[in-house]
């Protein structure tokens, strides 16, 4: 869409002092409006994983960082021309209106106000079978993996996040990997050998995985017992049990 947007995280959110990353978020908004006015393109602000940064779990409590980029974040909605940063009032200092984008998992642990309607417009997407046929069939389009390969892995590992079948390549790449570091001589020697070596001499030679649909499906099963074990295993709970036995 040719946008130059200005990114923020969540981890930017908080900060040992009080009211730095409410500057900062007012900071990153001017300079996203100074990108329209000097480059000509059109920006946005983005905080990605606000609810992070800014949501309340169980009995955590809100900081005062908290309330300040709360608070921030509503006057940029109500008042997107008027943007102080500490500098001296002057009426002609106008800014322009730049769209602030936030991405989040849970927004119901946000501020209610912040999300209101008429201050926040909301869309969620949970993408259908099809979205995820064609996204995963793009993410292994360099791969030479079909389509119909793709369907088959997707109905082998249903109701599972798009991040799953992304993992599953770099799952094979990480095995790939650990088998390139024995044949040059084992972990021992790994340092010596990239690290330590003759300016002039040649590094052993990584060779990336010629990616399979019988490979991804190993690296699918593996994954999806990792995953079990984590949901039935409850390691803290049996760790904390013993300790009050």
């Amino acid at each position: 869409m040719g946008v130059e947007p200005v990114i923020m995280s969540a981890g930017e959110l908080e900060s040992e002092r009080a009211g730095e990353p409410g500057k900062l978020i007012r900071e990153r908004y001017r300079t996203a409006s100074q990108v329209i006015q000097n480059q000509g393109k059109i920006s946005c602000l983005m905080i990605n994983d606000i609810d992070a940064g800014l949501g309340r779990f169980g009995n955590t409590q809100m900081t005062v960082n908290n309330q300040i980029v709360v608070g921030t974040l509503m006057n940029l909605s109500d008042n997107p021309t008027r943007v102080s940063i500490g500098q001296k009032w002057r009426e002609s200092d106008v800014t322009h209106r730049v769209p602030i984008i936030v991405t989040g998992n849970d927004f119901s642990t946000l501020y209610a106000p912040l999300i209101r309607d008429g201050r926040m417009e909301k869309f969620y997407w949970q993408p259908d079978r099809e979205d995820v046929i064609n996204i995963v069939h793009r993410m292994y389009a360099k791969d030479g993996i079909s389509k119909d390969e793709v369907i088959s892995l997707i109905d082998t590992f249903p109701n599972q996040a798009l991040d799953f079948y992304g993992a599953l390549r770099s799952r094979t790449y990480d095995q790939s990997i650990s088998k390139w570091v024995s044949d040059i001589g084992g972990y021992e020697n790994l340092g010596e050998k990239l690290l330590k070596g003759r300016k002039n001499s040649k590094l052993p030679t990584f060779i990336p995985p010629k990616q399979t649909v019988e490979a991804l499906l190993e690296s699918g099963h593996s994954l999806v017992k990792e995953q079990q074990l984590i949901m039935t295993s409850r390691l803290s709970k049996e760790y904390m049990k013993n300790i009050d036995d």
